[in-house]
């Protein structure tokens, strides 16, 4: 059965501390942070201080996704914070596996991203240290954006090369998921589904996060 990951992208900043209250109570597997740096993407987001605040109210596993042009100079300050997981992108991180063990060595664990048009061939040499992978299935930067519907072959081809390689690794995805994409992706083999405004702009948060997970 899939985790159900919820985009705080999507929750109300305002009474941000309530919303994440209401989705743990809802069922929620683990809350995704999204860190925008506005190079890599075109938006900002929020840093370290705020996942720390966030970690102070909640036990559920923080899944924080660096959508940065440095990550290399924020892991340690991300995981200080409280991270669970550390996601980077291949196209932005030249020394991936080096990267990937720095993660782990700070005690967290490490994942890695890919954007729509970035191939799977990128992650040959780098699926023995990660722990997960997050396959972008919209044009990161912006949340409620639509399926892209080419993702579910990127999605069945990389769970293919994962059970060759013996290894337990989850793939993650991220973007357009919601009742209607929910299904196609699961069956695809992703173990974790992010959700945004499938999520929070649902008034039944609980009948959200089963439709998505069932």
């Amino acid at each position: 059965m899939a985790k159900i990951a919820p985009s705080l992208l999507s929750a109300d900043f305002v009474h941000l501390a309530e919303d994440i209250a209401r989705v743990e109570a809802a069922g929620a597997d683990w809350l995704h942070l999204d860190i925008m740096d506005g190079h890599f993407v075109p938006n900002l987001t929020f840093g370290p201080p705020i996942v720390a605040a966030i970690r102070k109210i909640t036990k559920l596993p923080l899944d924080v996704h660096l959508m940065v042009t440095n990550p290399a100079d924020h892991i340690e300050a991300f995981a200080a914070a409280g991270a669970n997981w550390l996601t980077v992108h291949v196209e932005t991180a030249p020394h991936l596996h080096r990267l990937a063990e720095q993660i782990r060595e700070l005690g967290v664990r490490p994942a890695v991203a890919l954007n729509p048009a970035t191939p799977i061939g990128t992650l040959e040499e780098i699926l023995s240290v990660v722990d997960m992978v997050l396959v972008m299935s919209v044009n990161p930067g912006f949340g409620g954006q639509k399926f892209i519907p080419s993702s579910l072959s990127k999605i069945r081809r990389l769970k293919d090369q994962i059970k060759r390689m013996d290894r337990s690794v989850l793939i993650e995805v991220d973007g357009g998921v919601n009742q209607g994409t929910a299904p196609q992706v699961r069956d695809a083999g992703a173990d974790v589904l992010v959700a945004g405004s499938a999520v929070f702009g649902n008034n039944d948060l609980a009948l959200a996060i089963r439709n998505l997970r069932q």
